[in-house]
């Protein structure tokens, strides 16, 4: 099943803030849920347009208050639920809240299914951030000054215009170097990559931005 619609805020289990809601929703206002993400969205006075996931448990509850062609049940065990929304469905993009939380191994996941659906563009907001996967060359319009982290999923490298530290020349791996805390020097910046394995780390307020050059890649 392929739900199509082009902009999607996606409300996955773990915590998530008003003001990450208010920024997405405003941005992206069809909701999609993973699982008792859809408990989340409601609380907040939100009713998802579909929700994914294997139902362990919240399907009974889901069922009084969600039209039964909203709930969708994907039984397979192979891959989180937040990864059954992403197989699920196409959008020109996806803001997902909620799908790190408090836990480190679905934070682990949810960065993993970043790469794993390469062609999808998909934001995470994740307290007062937000995560993304690199496209191969992406031109980024930021104010002077803006933190700007890199972190490498598997072996990478590149080159970079704008950064008070450039990353020309440098090996990137998970098990070596990353990229923690660089800067813009410049209002606009490019980072080019030899593969999609890059992950870009910016303070959540960029959010708009971001999109919008996500979006024309």
């Amino acid at each position: 099943m392929v739900h199509t619609t082009p902009r999607i805020t996606l409300f996955g289990g773990g915590e998530i803030k008003k003001q990450q809601i208010s920024r997405a929703v405003k941005l992206a206002p069809y909701i999609v849920a993973a699982d008792k993400g859809a408990l989340t969205a409601l609380r907040h006075g939100l009713v998802p347009d579909a929700v994914f996931g294997d139902m362990d448990g919240d399907a009974g509850e889901l069922a009084k208050v969600l039209p039964a062609d909203r709930i969708h049940r994907i039984a397979e065990q192979d891959s989180t639920d937040f990864e059954k929304c992403l197989y699920s469905i196409a959008a020109d993009f996806v803001i997902a809240l909620g799908v790190t939380g408090n836990r480190l191994d679905h934070s682990l996941a949810a960065f993993n299914a970043l790469c794993k659906f390469p062609d999808m563009r998909v934001v995470i907001l994740s307290g007062k951030d937000m995560c993304f996967l690199s496209p191969l060359t992406i031109t980024l319009d930021l104010p002077v000054g803006t933190r700007l982290s890199l972190f490498p999923m598997g072996e990478a490298s590149g080159s970079s215009v704008g950064l008070e530290w450039p990353i020309d020349g440098i090996k990137f791996s998970p098990m070596g170097r990353v990229g923690t805390s660089n800067q813009t020097r410049s209002a606009q910046v490019t980072l080019s990559f030899t593969r999609r394995n890059m992950l870009v780390i910016l303070p959540a307020k960029h959010l708009g931005n971001v999109i919008q050059r996500l979006t024309k890649t």
